[in-house]
């Protein structure tokens, strides 16, 4: 494991060296999602989450909160446990036309080795000179939902503050802004959130003391103090709910992710956009037990025989809704065809329950 933890690190630190004004890849830890009900479904909730993690997904849901406040907290441990992802989120209504959250997103590979002293100048090895360090990326996301035109029709923004460390050795601060809405007809529900809608950007400040002896004695270029900017993306969803009788029922959704920054592997891609399909179902017992489909992420694979297959990342989900408590699980694959699954667990809490 420990070798593991430091593969990854070493690849998270020379991400952070060799940053460009603008980065293809970049915050792409607030991609991964919040909340379980979502990773069991694909990510497919674009246009049905109405609980706290509505801030993220959705903000305009945070208009149909059951309560008029909600606490949400969520662990997950990806890549077998090497990285972790923690969540916690405070939604809340303000009146009738408004509501309003906040959200920490924590993301990071934790007690990385740092064997930069391990040899003395003498070519000896000194375990004891070994230390560690953490690759984290944080965001506090400022939530704000209102009531706007048709009475189907709500709205919602977000704010977002950045910040990323890799060690004592580099950290950036950033900002963003998000805008979303949402439609509900009923049984049909239609939505759309624009993430990054004037690009975010992460200025980061590199410690070139800590850095530049190994850098130069391992031929690199020292990295200087840059900006990345995140480029704008669209996630665009329908769907549909079908009441079997009056105890079961089922929902399926799907998005459309797009990102307008160049061809990526997708689905469905050219050079103007890029579409990553997201499919989700979710069926439920009274409303109180759920288990839920999802699939997302597809994409063209090269083998080592240099054919090409297809991929895609499966997920799985159950809930539990009992008065003001909720707890979901979801066994997710987000890494396609590398075998890495993802367990996720997640609480929420109602607090003085909407009339």
């Amino acid at each position: 494991m420990k070798g593991k933890l430091y593969h990854i690190g070493l690849l998270l630190f020379l991400a952070t060296s060799s940053l460009q004004a603008q980065v293809k890849y970049s915050n792409e830890f607030l991609n991964i999602g919040v909340g379980v009900r979502s990773a069991g479904m694909g990510n497919a909730v674009v246009a049905s989450t109405t609980d706290v993690t509505a801030g993220y997904w959705n903000t305009a849901g945070l208009l149909n909160l059951e309560n008029n406040l909600e606490i949400g907290l969520m662990h997950s441990e990806l890549f077998a446990g090497i990285a972790t992802h923690d969540y916690g989120s405070v939604g809340f209504k303000i009146d009738e036309v408004s509501a309003g959250g906040v959200s920490f997103i924590r993301s990071g590979v934790d007690d990385i080795p740092d064997t930069r002293n391990l040899v003395d100048a003498n070519g000896n090895f000194n375990y004891n000179k070994i230390e560690s360090f953490s690759s984290v990326d944080n965001a506090f996301i400022f939530h704000y939902a209102r009531k706007l035109g048709p009475e189907a029709l709500t709205v919602g923004a977000n704010v977002k503050l950045i910040y990323r460390k890799v060690g004592e050795f580099a950290n950036a601060f950033g900002f963003g802004i998000d805008v979303s809405g949402m439609y509900d007809l009923g049984k049909v529900k239609l939505a759309a959130s624009f993430r990054d809608i004037t690009g975010t950007y992460s200025a980061w400040n590199f410690n070139t003391e800590e850095l530049e002896d190994v850098f130069v004695l391992t031929g690199n270029e020292v990295p200087t103090n840059s900006i990345e900017i995140t480029a704008p993306q669209a996630v665009l969803g329908g769907g549909y709910t079908y009441q079997i009788n009056e105890k079961f029922g089922l929902y399926p959704e799907l998005n459309l992710a797009v990102t307008f920054d160049g061809e990526r592997n997708t689905l469905i891609r050219s050079s103007l956009l890029s579409i990553d399909p997201r499919v989700g179902l979710e069926g439920n017992y009274n409303e109180i037990f759920f288990i839920r489909l999802g699939i997302n992420g597809f994409q063209k694979e090269l083998t080592i025989d240099d054919d090409t297959k297809w991929s895609s990342s499966p997920a799985i989900g159950v809930g539990v809704k009992f008065k003001k408590v909720a707890l979901d699980y979801a066994l997710t694959n987000i890494g396609g065809g590398t075998g890495f699954y993802t367990n996720s667990f997640f609480i929420k809490i109602g607090i003085n329950k909407r009339k």
